[in-house]
């Protein structure tokens, strides 16, 4: 077997891994209840062979982190480009985080869960996802305002970003019609967020 074809190959079984891990989390079954032997057998390999692809399972969760966050991170970059499209900016940015709730629950649980786990190393790598998307939304609130100053604008993200991730805590464990009455909320309440940040930056630059 060339080296080409047995990199392919540890690749597909590193994504068989991960993919493995994230399909066995559930409501009640969290990372810390997995075992290394249970994700093996789902990505079809022998426990022994784990080893070739990840030191430990802290490795693996790490891992699983950091896709997590990316992913997150497209999305919202995806909604972006959907505003070319026309759209409210709010509504179209709610309408696509929800969807990465409907379409990839246990990636948003990883992300909820460790960010306040008992893994120091897990909580640092689920903080660390959950600023970058701070810091990018931070960055947009600026290109859209380039009178806000920087800091409020990281203000006003940490705000929206504590209102999302709130909402899609409780979305996970609703029915359709719940979504659709929360995501209204959602709406009216981080455009209210971002109408008194707005009326602050002006308060505060009248003040100077």
């Amino acid at each position: 077997m060339s080296i080409g074809i047995r990199a392919v190959q540890k690749e597909k079984t590193r994504r068989a891994l991960v993919d493995a891990a994230f399909n066995q989390l559930t409501a009640e079954k969290s990372f810390s209840n997995l075992s290394l032997r249970e994700v093996s057998r789902e990505a079809g390999i022998a426990p022994t062979s784990f080893y070739r692809h990840f030191k430990d399972m802290d490795e693996l969760g790490l891992a699983m982190v950091d896709e997590s966050g990316l992913i997150l991170r497209q999305l919202m970059r995806r909604a972006r480009k959907r505003l070319e499209n026309g759209g409210g900016v709010v509504a179209t940015s709610v309408e696509t985080f929800f969807e990465f709730i409907e379409e990839r629950p246990n990636m948003f649980r990883l992300l909820l869960r460790e960010s306040s786990g008992t893994s120091q190393a897990f909580r640092t790598a689920a903080s660390r996802e959950i600023q970058h998307f701070v810091a990018e939304l931070a960055e947009y609130i600026q290109t859209r305002n380039p009178n806000i100053h920087r800091d409020l604008a990281y203000v006003e993200s940490e705000g929206l970003v504590t209102l999302v991730f709130t909402a899609g805590s409780h979305a996970l464990d609703m029915n359709t019609e719940e979504r659709a009455k929360l995501k209204r909320r959602l709406i009216m309440q981080l455009k209210m967020l971002a109408s008194g940040a707005a009326l602050y930056a002006q308060i505060t630059k009248d003040d100077k």
